[in-house]
């Protein structure tokens, strides 16, 4: 008899599905059925693919649960060890998050801008617990784009961010180094 063959291939969830993967396994994690170093590995599965990490942040930073807000070991090993595309979403995050601040501000609702204070909270936390030299670099760039110049300029733009917004994201950037 020969031996099954096992699909080894990496997990690579939608957005939607990452999305819905991760409220289930926050939600295990929350009510202590899923291990610190369980929910570590199943993290650095999520955002080993783009689509994956783009699902995972949009629920764990937006989210009620608690894991951004006291971030395991483990799971700050697992985010740091995933390298640049995780950096890359967090600092975008804090861009968007930062922005919407403003915004939520400005139409006077009060709800909305907590959120977006909490998410910017959670992504100025995490920017901090990630690789030095690649969070140095990646906000270098986004610095570089609230002033108008390099690659970032075309995201800013994409949200249509005003001048306002980009020095507050600009603020928020020199804000990492700070803690």
């Amino acid at each position: 008899m020969t031996e099954p063959t096992i699909d080894t291939t990496p997990l690579e969830p939608t957005f939607q599905q990452a999305m819905e993967i991760t409220a289930q396994w926050l939600g295990l994690w929350e009510n202590g059925e899923l291990s610190d170093e369980v929910i570590a590995d199943r993290v650095e599965e999520l955002v080993a693919s783009r689509d994956g990490a783009r699902g995972f942040f949009v629920v764990s930073l937006a989210g009620d649960c608690p894991l951004m807000d006291r971030l395991p070991d483990p799971v700050v090993l697992a985010l740091r060890q995933s390298g640049a595309g995780v950096v890359d979403l967090t600092a975008r995050n804090l861009a968007m998050s930062t922005a919407m601040v403003l915004h939520h501000q400005r139409s006077g609702d009060a709800g909305q801008q907590a959120g977006s204070e909490r998410v910017q909270t959670r992504c100025t936390e995490l920017l901090r617990l990630l690789e030095p030299e690649a969070v140095k670099l990646r906000l270098e760039t986004l610095l570089q784009a609230t002033q108008g110049e390099g690659e970032d300029v075309a995201f800013l733009d994409r949200w249509g961010y005003d001048a306002e917004q980009r020095a507050s994201i600009a603020e928020a950037v020199l804000a990492v180094a700070e803690g």
